[in-house]
């Protein structure tokens, strides 16, 4: 009998073997459910010109066609990828919507004797309890991670993970560092493969404990985060680190040492910033990037274009809980006890965002 998936938190639980996705190449790029791989039963191109004869000759015509086409690419993932799989593999196998291509796979591999199932609704049922996990509203506490560019808050977010603490790490599921230069290598995921990942994170929140999530615009790269955790996100409270310049600097130096080594790229995303700054400051980070100049090109970065932009999003923003943490430092030493610092102060937003009494402006001895 066909599985019937009731919650995205069900396909972290799944007692097979291998999940298989059927789709073409092309449809399994775009997305697909988690952990699952690739073995197609029919190519772009031949899904393509299945389609094409479906709707242009007969639907009749184009199920024998496409049974041939199935019945070939089946039998070459038997004599390959599938050839050493022992008698009681247990695989679980969908396409678009549990329909001919999975069914007829999964139906040889029963043939076989393998304990082979599909599931119900294929991918489209999956898309389905994407979709409703992201449009319900986030009932997880949540406490945001703010600063200015270079405060570390990416590293600090995976830090306090290692402390116990639920974190959602956007630009880690958007595979982006969230400004102009954070183009990460592989590129982005498409908008439903990102959202496929954050209703996963989502669904394997523990609602009795805060979640850290790390500022960001409603936008992560080229992926837009859903309506519903936006919205959380901006009304939750914060904690925001305050770091001298010089030390975000030297942090960004570091972080993007990527970026430095590409000399071409560095340049070609520095002149996107032309219809925005001076002609003379464009060539003067130019110049610095081309000397190798890393830490003093980020200062320039930071002071000129992305702290003014920071203070103006702040102050369209309304008021709320608050927290601010100073870090003389980002030195890597430094940043295990800032870590710790900020895990200490969490609880206390969160009860004082629950009462609506005022956060403390300082914490562990920190100035506003």
């Amino acid at each position: 009998m066909p599985l019937t998936l009731t919650s995205v938190a069900q396909i972290a639980d799944l007692a097979v073997d291998c999940l298989i996705d059927v789709r073409s190449p092309a449809e399994y790029a775009e997305d697909h459910l988690p952990g699952a791989i690739n073995l197609p039963v029919m190519s772009n191109e031949e899904r393509a010109r299945v389609g094409t004869i479906y709707k242009q000759v007969s639907p009749f015509d184009a199920r024998k066609i496409g049974a041939a086409i199935v019945a070939r690419n089946a039998a070459a993932h038997l004599d390959g990828p599938l050839a050493d799989k022992p008698g009681g593999w247990r695989p679980l196998l969908y396409c678009w919507r549990g329909g001919q291509r999975s069914g007829s796979f999964t139906s040889i591999l029963q043939q076989i004797g393998w304990r082979a199932d599909l599931i119900a609704g294929g991918y489209k049922s999956w898309r389905r309890l994407v979709v409703d996990q992201l449009a319900a509203p986030v009932r997880v506490p949540v406490v945001v991670l703010d600063g200015n560019t270079g405060t570390a808050k990416t590293e600090l977010l995976a830090a306090l993970a290692g402390l116990g603490h639920q974190v959602i790490d956007l630009e880690g599921l958007a595979n982006h560092r969230g400004s102009l230069f954070g183009a990460m290598p592989g590129g982005q995921p498409s908008q439903k493969a990102f959202e496929g990942r954050l209703a996963v994170a989502l669904a394997g929140l523990d609602p009795a404990r805060a979640v850290l999530i790390e500022a960001e615009s409603s936008r992560i790269g080229d992926l837009a985060v859903p309506a519903r955790l936006w919205a959380a996100i901006c009304a939750a409270p914060r904690l925001r680190i305050e770091a001298p310049l010089p030390e975000r600097a030297a942090y960004l130096a570091r972080a993007y040492a990527d970026l430095s080594a590409d000399a071409d790229r560095l340049a070609g995303v520095i002149g996107r910033l032309r219809p925005l700054h001076p002609a003379e400051v464009i060539e003067g980070w130019l110049a610095q990037a081309e000397a190798g100049q890393m830490a003093e090109l980020a200062g320039g970065l930071m002071a000129c274009h992305y702290d003014p932009r920071y203070a103006k999003h702040r102050a369209r923003q309304t008021p709320g809980q608050e927290a601010v943490i100073a870090a003389p430092s980002l030195a890597p030493d430094a940043l295990p006890g800032l870590a710790a610092r900020i895990s200490a102060a969490v609880a206390g937003l969160v009860a004082a965002a629950a009462t609506q009494e005022p956060a403390p402006k300082t914490v562990a001895g920190t100035a506003a």
